[in-house]
């Protein structure tokens, strides 16, 4: 007989894997088959209804290649597919090559206002893409200021059309270069300064010294960098959403289109997988070069970095800096301007200033407030409850099953998720679709990676010894783990929660997808006035999710200090 043995422990961690394959796992078989036979699929009614079965034993010996065959052969489809994979080419060839100087400066000089620029790059991060995005048309679209600006110095009415391949790819590099920045001045800090100064000793000048012996020591960390960037840029869906043109097929569109416009199960399914496909790839070959590619030097000195002092290249870099800087700001800058405004169109400033803008927001968008609030509630307190077990399962058990479980959804498009979502809870047994017991398990799926992190990282440190200690008093694991490792791993809790609930906050693909009038978020009242052209109620929106966003971060920060502090 074996070791194994029915208790509370074994039935959470069972309970745990019924949820993933539930909730995961059959929604991804589920897509992967509609895929192939072009209609709707119920693998859950086929549990419990033989007549559900039997037409679903059916439904499997029409599987066809036929749907992916009419991808490639429809040209909107395929050209889709190219759109997006071009559009995120340039988005991470040119991210890469504007972060560069940037990160360099950070981690090998001594350039000025590091502090405040540290600050300024978070920026892009406390603002969902398509809120970037709106803040974008009000900048350069047709009545934009920069456009009037640019109106009376050449007498052309028109810089660039916002709605373009072109004005994506500006959002998309402005919104995504702090993921490629901080670790490429990780990867900068690898080489110690003291060969570059062997190099400047043996008469190297500053550039053959950077490209010789500075960039091929970070070449492993920007390479990551470029494929995180690139996975992040392909399963975009705010930007592409309010910038893309009818005329412009990008693959995560085309599949919200495929889904919510025209109920395309064939079609949506096929562009789904094709999506999943895509993003896995670029991910997996990300923590392949994470893992594989590592550059470093061995020295048998302490690596007291020393900066690079040259005024003149830190001025440069300094005003570098604080040029590419100066674009995110702005966006901000014209969100918030264009939430107090009562009309803004064909000068520089707003005509006049008003907060009905605010007043009007919250009385009509009381419930969506409230929406937000409660669904990231109620996704933040699944997600800490089924992180806590993995981290305890995977770190003392190593349980690679819950590990994997734990992964897949950081290679899931949001986009993509829904729509798997939807084609599995849209009929009995579960019937979820629409309701806020769904928008919670989608979230808690697509955030609970971040949680995971964060936990795992905290139970790593927790001693075994605590742990033993209270099973020699008696105490059984689950009780041990509930009353003593929970509370120690309250500071990785704390950071996750918070990472969990902001980034729920600003959650798009999923929200406009699965919530109906009822359940209606923040995100999805910002993105319906966008899409009415009511900018000025969708920029003071936007403006509370960003307060709300910033507070959170700040309560994290300071989280994260005392616990540093008090370590």
């Amino acid at each position: 007989m074996g070791k194994w043995k029915l208790d509370g422990f074994t039935v959470i961690k069972w309970l745990i894997f019924l949820f993933f394959l539930i909730f995961l796992v059959v929604p991804l078989i589920t897509i992967f088959i509609v895929s192939f036979i072009g209609e709707p699929i119920n693998l859950l009614g086929s549990l419990t209804n033989i007549e559900v079965f039997k037409n679903t034993m059916s439904q499997l010996s029409q599987i066809s290649l036929e749907p992916y065959l009419e991808f490639f052969q429809t040209p909107r489809y395929f050209s889709s597919l190219v759109n997006s994979l071009g559009l995120s080419l340039f988005v991470t060839l040119l991210t890469t090559l504007m972060c560069i100087p940037m990160a360099y400066a950070f981690a090998k000089t001594n350039m000025k206002f590091k502090k405040l620029f540290g600050i300024l790059v978070t920026i892009p991060l406390i603002m969902p893409t398509f809120v970037f995005a709106n803040g974008f048309i009000t900048m350069f679209g047709r009545t934009g200021w920069v456009t009037n600006i640019w109106d009376s110095m050449t007498g052309n009415p028109l810089l660039f059309d916002v709605h373009s391949m072109l004005g994506i790819i500006i959002v998309q590099i402005f919104s995504f270069f702090p993921y490629a920045f901080w670790p490429m001045v990780a990867s900068f800090k690898v080489s110690d300064m003291t060969l570059e100064e062997a190099a400047h000793n043996m008469g190297a000048r500053t550039w053959y010294t950077f490209s010789s012996v500075t960039f091929p020591l970070a070449i492993a960390g920007i390479a990551s960098s470029m494929l995180l960037v690139f996975t992040v840029s392909f399963s975009d869906f705010g930007t592409p959403i309010v910038l893309a043109p009818n005329n412009l097929n990008l693959i995560v569109v085309e599949a919200y289109r495929e889904m919510s416009g025209f109920s395309n199960w064939s079609g949506s399914s096929v562009l789904t997988v094709v999506m999943i496909i895509v993003a896995g790839l670029f991910f997996w070959l990300q923590r392949w070069v994470t893992k594989k590619k590592e550059y470093g030097t061995i020295s048998g000195k302490p690596k007291n970095q020393k900066l690079n002092e040259n005024k003149v290249l830190n001025s440069i870099l300094s005003g570098y800096t604080f040029l590419v800087l100066l674009f995110p700001i702005l966006i901000l800058a014209s969100i918030f301007l264009a939430s107090i405004a009562t009309n803004w169109g064909h000068n520089i400033l707003p005509n006049g200033y008003t907060m009905n803008n605010y007043f009007s927001v919250f009385n009509a968008s009381k419930d969506s407030i409230f929406n937000s609030l409660f669904l990231a509630g109620g996704a933040l307190l699944l997600s800490v409850i089924i992180a806590t077990f993995i981290s305890y399962y995977v770190v003392r058990r190593g349980s690679a099953g819950l590990d994997l479980m734990s992964t897949i959804p950081l290679v899931i498009p949001g986009i993509g998720l829904g729509i798997a979502l939807i084609q599995t809870f849209n009929t009995a047994p579960l019937q979820l679709t629409g309701t806020a017991i769904i928008l919670i398990i989608a979230y808690t799926i697509r955030r609970l990676p971040y949680m995971i992190r964060s936990t795992m990282g905290t139970m790593m440190s927790i001693r075994r010894d605590i742990e033993e200690a209270a099973e020699n008093l008696g105490a059984s694991k689950l009780f041990t783990l509930v009353t003593i490792i929970g509370p120690l791993l309250m500071p990785g809790i704390a950071a996750g929660a918070i990472l969990v609930f902001v980034t729920v906050i600003k959650e798009t693909s999923i929200t406009i997808l699965l919530a109906n009038s009822q359940w209606a978020p923040m995100s999805l009242v910002v993105f319906q006035h966008i899409m009415k052209g009511e900018h000025y109620h969708a920029s003071a929106m936007s403006i509370l999710i960003i307060i709300l966003v910033i507070v959170l971060q700040y309560i994290a920060n300071k989280l994260a200090s005392k616990d540093s502090s008090g370590a």
